[in-house]
């Protein structure tokens, strides 16, 4: 019951903060990361438990829920949910006790974010439909209280925004989930029996319907362009714990979902449309960046690099479904790209949106233009940003790199063209990130900032952990590779 746990955790201590009135900041703050760490440490004891080359789906736990329908409390973890999981599980720890204005709300704050922390951890480790549903619905409550509720700015706007933009976005998912269960004989939900039977071949139309819904609701939740535009003004108004959330754990659940659903179960049909996903990437890839380059407020400015680095997630897994045969070692080498990009992108991103608290707590500013000179005031603050900011751009010996070169050498094989036309958009980031740590940290110190503190104990140890996590992927990657490789094979016929 490993997996339980790791879920059950944070939803019973989210629902002590939650019945225990006047927590005190630092009790409420205390309580709420051993909470976060018992459920991280879960999933760190089913990696020690997991078999890579085994059986695909592993630790698998199963209690009838209401056997009629063919519905289920099933969890299970193949190496990408693992690996996806644990991530997601790191960055909630570190957000959780990452400073942050609670507004004299400590209880409140915290009940939601390990609330967040149980239902996100159920849609990776989920192997039943509708409990991914419930799951993927759930999460969006969490995160809508968080934003309006502690967040900024116009922040009640940007959450009804947020919610309702990826509301309907799942709303078209129940109706294609509902069409798969329909499809198989006798009805389940079972992630399992989907993927064995992959029901839907060889019917073009109801296939093709279905795939379209499963596309669209994910695609709102990754975001793709076009169905981003939720995502900025959630972010730049989000507290920056939940912006390192929203951006490191929730994006993920629509590559994920991708990669669960439509590629597991649909084969016949995602190989069919897998050369528009792809374009779809590739726009959002050079977009995202194209975009971030003209904003001049820097939280805005890395949400949309989420929509760029999320582009090459999406490219990934399309390039892995484009065959139904053939190319197996490069579509292999695209989905474990793929995975590590998702793996990578939220240790590294949550690092950034982190930071950018440490600025909002230290000047209530994120407009660039404001700054500068601050290496000299704060050296932690730059060295962790500019660590960061390279990671994120790819630079070789850190985690951006190892899923980059992953996915393109997977895309090369499969869809050259996009692949070349692809790499423009790591140019288009290097340069983004080289002039926003030349507008931060460089030239002169303006006279208002000449009280700018460096980063704190807490700030430092996070931050420090964060940074520890997406090196060490960059120099030694062969733990994480090791798991998701085998999973990967899997799911592309290469085993």
């Amino acid at each position: 019951m490993i997996l339980t746990a790791a879920i059950g955790l944070p939803l019973a201590g989210a629902l002590t903060l939650a019945v225990i009135p006047r927590w005190r900041e630092a009790a409420a703050r205390r309580f709420a990361t051993a909470v976060a760490l018992l459920s991280l440490l879960c999933l760190v004891l089913a990696w020690r438990r997991f078999t890579p080359g085994g059986e695909l789906f592993q630790l698998v736990e199963e209690v009838p829920w209401v056997p009629g329908l063919g519905m289920a409390w099933r969890l299970g973890v193949d190496g990408i949910a693992l690996a996806v999981a644990s991530m997601s599980a790191l960055v909630f720890v570190a957000s959780i006790m990452y400073p942050v204005d609670t507004q004299h709300r400590a209880g409140p704050y915290y009940a939601w974010m390990l609330f967040l922390q149980g239902v996100s951890l159920g849609v990776f480790l989920a192997l039943d439909l509708l409990l991914f549903y419930v799951f993927f619905d759930l999460s969006l409550v969490g995160m809508f209280f968080l934003i309006g509720r502690w967040g900024h700015g116009d922040r009640q706007r940007s959450a009804l925004k947020f919610f309702l933009y990826t509301f309907c976005g799942s709303l078209l998912m129940l109706l294609a989930f509902i069409g798969l269960y329909l499809s198989v004989t006798p009805h389940s939900f079972d992630m399992r029996v989907l993927i064995a039977e992959q029901p839907m071949v060889g019917s073009a139309i109801p296939a093709g319907l279905v795939f379209l819904g499963l596309m669209i609701g994910l695609a709102i939740k990754t975001p793709l362009v076009p169905f981003h535009t939720w995502l900025p003004q959630a972010h730049v108004d989000a507290p920056a714990p939940a912006s390192a959330i929203l951006a490191g754990v929730l994006l993920k659940m629509g590559t994920f979902g991708m990669l669960r659903i439509p590629f597991a179960m649909m084969r016949e049909t995602f190989a069919a449309y897998a050369w528009v996903i792809a374009l779809v990437a590739v726009i959002s890839i050079l977009y995202g960046a194209s975009v971030a380059l003209g904003q001049r407020n820097l939280k805005r400015r890395i949400a949309y690099t989420s929509i760029n680095h999320m582009g090459y997630t999406v490219l990934g897994i399309a390039v892995a479904g484009a065959l139904l045969s053939g190319s197996e070692a490069a579509r292999q080498l695209a989905l474990v790209g793929a995975t590590v990009e998702m793996v990578a992108h939220g240790l590294i991103t949550g690092s950034l949106f982190l930071i950018c608290g440490s600025f909002w707590q230290r000047t209530g500013e994120y407009e660039m233009a404001r700054f500068g000179g601050l290496a000299k005031r704060a050296p932690l603050l730059t060295g962790f940003t500019v660590l960061a900011a390279f990671a994120s751009l790819g630079l070789p010996g850190l985690a951006g790199f190892v899923a980059e070169f992953h996915v393109f050498a997977g895309t090369f094989s499969v869809y050259p063209w996009l692949a070349v036309i692809g790499i423009f958009g790591i140019l288009i980031t290097a340069a983004l990130f080289l002039l926003t740590l030349q507008q931060l940290f460089f030239g002169e110190l303006p006279e208002q900032w000449s009280g700018f503190s460096d980063l704190a104990g807490r700030e430092k140890l996070v931050l420090g952990a964060l940074a520890a996590a997406f090196v060490v992927i960059g120099i030694a990657p062969q733990f994480l590779l090791g798991i998701i490789e085998a999973s990967a094979g899997w799911l592309v016929g290469a085993r």
